[in-house]
């Protein structure tokens, strides 16, 4: 029987450390541009009980967090990931963007708590985020 050795254990520590703390810094400025381009309060609007903003921008965080697993899975290295990660923001953005050109009434709709347009926004930022991770594959 092969006995425990500690050292082999915490090898990867140091690694898993540095993304967690990479990952986490990085969701966070994807929440912070995400509610900066967006044209609404999100958190104001939350603290008073709307549901529409919380899904689209709770929908948005875990499409960004799905491609940035993506990213530390499948990356060769730790700059590797940042620019995957940075990629999977600028996808992210993209989504928010292109469905608001799309549907010019959006913003002011999750505003005003309708499910409907959250729930398209957050279908698309979910499905590009899942996409995203799935491509991140060499």
């Amino acid at each position: 029987m092969e006995s425990l050795d500690l050292s082999h254990i915490l090898a990867g520590a140091n690694g898993f450390f540095l993304h967690f703390v990479a990952a986490a810094a990085l969701t966070g400025a994807f929440a912070f541009c995400y509610l900066w381009i967006t044209p609404y309060a999100e958190f104001k609007l939350i603290r008073e009980g709307k549901t529409a903003p919380a899904v689209a921008f709770s929908a948005a965080l875990l499409g960004f967090v799905l491609a940035l697993c993506g990213a530390i899975a499948n990356s060769v290295s730790f700059i590797d990931m940042l620019i995957w990660a940075g990629i999977a923001l600028f996808l992210q953005v993209l989504v928010f963007v292109g469905l608001r050109l799309a549907f010019a009434d959006l913003c002011k709709r999750i505003a005003a708590d309708e499910l409907g347009p959250a729930i398209v926004l957050a279908g698309f930022a979910l499905a590009a985020g899942l996409l995203s991770a799935a491509c991140m594959t060499y």
